[in-house]
């Protein structure tokens, strides 16, 4: 819709649920996958790959998800986690928290719970800390 091939890097689709297809249960998954139909459960990308989830109009998600990346103009109804990029096409309807790094939002679009923007550095800065604690006593325990 604004380019998203050229940014994400994936722009091929390997997975598709039909329009007419309801598909209960949880889904775990790397490279594109495509949704049409209703999801009831949650959606997961595979760790360390680049993975973008694509939702139609007419694709419904019962469920939280994970993904780096997310075209959406269907409905969540649950978490959604895009530690990426994630579009909001203009019939994209999110119920529930919305947690992202990069967001384009089309005018239309719902989000009806908490928009809760997510850096990389707080978690970096996190596993840095949680790194120290760990260390033998060697005088850090003064600095905290």
């Amino acid at each position: 819709m604004f380019g998203w091939e050229k940014n994400t890097g994936c722009s091929s689709i390997d997975t598709i649920v039909g329009q007419h297809t309801k598909l209960k249960g949880d889904i775990r998954f790397s490279g594109g996958l495509h949704i049409d139909g209703k999801v009831e459960g949650s959606i997961t990308a595979e760790p360390g790959v680049e993975a973008v989830l694509t939702v139609s109009e007419q694709g419904c998600i019962e469920g939280d998800v994970h993904v780096p990346n997310l075209v959406l103009n269907g409905s969540v109804v649950g978490e959604v986690h895009v530690s990426g990029r994630v579009e909001l096409a203009s019939h994209a309807k999110v119920t529930g928290n919305l947690y992202y790094s990069l967001i384009e939002m089309a005018m239309g679009a719902e989000v009806n719970g908490n928009m809760v923007h997510c850096t990389e550095e707080p978690q970096r800065q996190k596993q840095a800390n949680d790194r120290a604690s760990e260390l033998p006593d060697s005088g850090m325990a003064a600095a905290k």
